[in-house]
């Protein structure tokens, strides 16, 4: 598979605009200049992330110093599942999650305590910028999705992955598998060893997987077909967030917290080659490789569009109605209002 454009999606990069950019600006100059802010003064962020490419504004906001030049004293944590973030947030354990956690959990987490979460940044895929795909093995005879009938099939843990697997697999008529849960990293090493034959999996595996010549993509960017409808639709789904008790205990943090995530952003967006490389030490791909990974697109909470939410929420509908969710949960009600 050729490497995705890695241009982001043409309507957000239209509203990221100057005005916006003068903005951001703003606020990380107010936070510089606020006494005791460059010796990180203010509490701790503990951040949760998964080894996937989508965290990727995140790690370079780390490795570029951009919150050290905030005063934020912030530590990345790394987990194996969202469910394991989601519950760490609610448990007080961490202070927020990096982009590429799972919406879907983080909408289960919002129906356990309402109102817990503050979305301030997703990571919307599609065929242009591909984030998860059906993998096999390189040699393998399958074509479609529906070759897979009666095979052993992999996803991520936790219900997001689940979920949209079996939804994936039964739209590509492959009804009734139960996909076997393992961690992301393992995905291609199963493929590889025959433990399974396929995998719904996450970037960068099917990078990984691809350059060391043991598997190859089936099909990119299922979610929005299978799912969504529609391969060029926006799936929302991962998500950067802040917990609305940080949030409000610490509104002046957050915002400079904010401001120095979305600077980690537009360096992804206008100098993604100089970025790739920190992919490195937080995935599984090393910094000789990182530049062949496609990445998602980014969208700021002030820059999500109607279509935006509108396939926002027809994603989290989709959760309701295979009762995953309990009660119908409105995004919007789970955006940070700066």
């Amino acid at each position: 598979m050729s490497r995705a454009s890695n241009k982001s999606i043409p309507l957000h990069d239209a509203k990221y605009s100057r005005r916006h950019m003068l903005k951001l600006g703003g606020a990380l100059a107010g936070a510089l200049a606020m006494p005791g802010l460059a010796r990180a003064a203010g509490p701790k962020i503990r951040v949760g992330y998964l080894p996937l490419s989508a965290g990727l504004p995140f790690y370079a906001a780390v490795e570029k110093g951009y919150f050290k030049e905030a005063g934020l004293d912030v530590e990345p944590v790394r987990f194996s599942s969202a469910q394991q973030i989601m519950e760490a947030m609610l448990a007080g354990r961490l202070e927020g999650c990096a982009n590429g956690t799972g919406t879907a959990t983080l909408g289960i987490g919002a129906i356990a305590e309402h109102g817990v979460f503050r979305v301030f940044c997703t990571n919307p895929s599609n065929k242009d910028h591909i984030l998860e795909e059906i993998l096999v093995g390189k040699a393998s005879p399958y074509k479609t999705i529906a070759d897979l009938k009666g095979k052993k099939i992999a996803c991520g843990p936790g219900i997001q992955n689940t979920t949209l697997c079996k939804a994936i697999l039964e739209g590509g008529g492959v009804p009734g598998i139960k996909p076997v849960e393992l961690p992301y990293e393992q995905h291609v090493a199963a493929i590889a060893a025959g433990q399974v034959d396929a995998a719904y999996a996450l970037e960068p595996m099917g990078t990984l997987g691809r350059l060391n010549g043991s598997t190859r993509v089936l099909e990119p960017a299922v979610v929005s077909h299978y799912v969504l409808g529609d391969p060029s639709a926006p799936w929302h789904g991962g998500a950067a967030v802040l917990t609305a008790a940080f949030v409000e205990a610490n509104p002046q943090v957050s915002k400079q917290y904010i401001a120095a995530y979305l600077r980690g952003v537009d360096l992804v967006r206008h100098s993604l080659d100089s970025t790739l490389v920190y992919l490195s030490g937080y995935t599984p791909i090393t910094a000789d490789l990182a530049k062949q990974v496609p990445m998602a697109a980014y969208a700021s909470y002030t820059e999500l569009s109607a279509d935006d939410l509108r396939y926002y929420q027809k994603f989290y509908d989709f959760f309701s109605q295979k009762g995953v969710f309990s009660e119908k949960v409105d995004v919007t009600s789970m955006l940070y209002k700066g």
